[in-house]
C-alpha cells in the first residue's frame, strides 16, 4: 500500500534570526522565502497548508502562487509558544533553566508557555484533518518536531536530537491507521 506524501517545511530566514521567536510575528527575509520557494520546486502537491505567522505564510503564498495553488491558513501549525521567552535571544534566557526546558520542555517550560504536550497535541490534530493528498505544510522547526513526535513516535529527545535550519525541507510518507504511521523519506537542510 502506497503512503501519501507530505513534506513539512520551515519557513525561510526571519529578519531577526537566533530569537526564540515562537508566536512573535517576525517578518521573514527575501532571501529566506527564496530559500523556500527553492526547496518547494518540483514537489508534485495538491494543498499548501501554512502557519499564520508572517514568516511562514509569506513563504506559502509564495509557493502556491507560483503552483497555482491556494493556500490554507491553519494556526495550529504556529511555532511553540515560548512564553515569557518568546521573542528574546538564548543569551538573554537564563541558561540553567533554558538547559532544563530543552531536557524536559513541559516539566520545566517557561512561564506562560504552551510546553510540548500541548504543542504535540494540537500538531496532531492539525496532521490528522489534514486531507489524504499530497501536501506541503509551511510551519516552523517545533511544529515539525511534534510531527514526527505524533507520526513516528519519536521521544522528546530524538525529535530534538537533529537540526532542522531555515527552510529545511522534511519529506515523510504517511498513512492512515491507529497510531499514525509515517516513514520519513528525505530530509534537505
Amino acid at each position: 500500500m502506497m503512503g501519501m506524501p507530505l513534506h513539512l517545511l520551515r519557513h525561510g530566514a526571519p529578519e531577526t534570526p537566533g530569537l526564540l521567536l515562537g508566536r512573535t510575528d517576525s517578518v521573514p527575509t527575501r532571501a529566506g522565502i527564496d530559500a523556500c520557494l527553492a526547496q518547494a520546486e518540483g514537489l508534485e502537491i495538491e494543498m499548501i497548508v501554512t502557519s499564520d505567522l508572517q514568516r511562514a505564510r509569506q513563504a506559502a503564498t509564495a509557493i502556491g502562487e507560483r503552483a497555482g495553488l491556494p493556500v490554507w491558513v491553519d494556526p495550529r501549525w504556529r511555532e511553540l509558544d515560548f512564553g515569557i521567552w518568546d521573542g528574546l535571544a538564548p543569551a538573554d534566557v537564563d541558561p540553567e533553566g533554558l538547559a532544563r526546558f530543552w531536557q524536559d520542555p513541559d516539566g520545566f517550560a517557561p512561564p506562560g508557555s504552551e510546553g510540548w504536550t500541548a504543542l504535540l497535541g494540537r500538531i496532531a490534530d492539525a496532521v490528522e484533518d489534514l486531507p489524504r493528498v499530497p501536501t506541503l505544510v509551511l510551519t516552523h522547526g517545533g511544529a515539525m518536531r511534534a510531527a514526527l513526535a505524533h507520526l513516528c513516535g519519536f521521544s522528546v529527545q530524538q525529535s530534538w536530537s537533529f537540526g532542522l535550519p531555515y527552510a529545511a525541507l522534511l519529506s515523510l510518507e504517511r498513512w492512515t491507521g491507529e497510531p499514525p504511521l509515517a516513514r520519513i523519506t528525505g530530509l534537505r537542510p
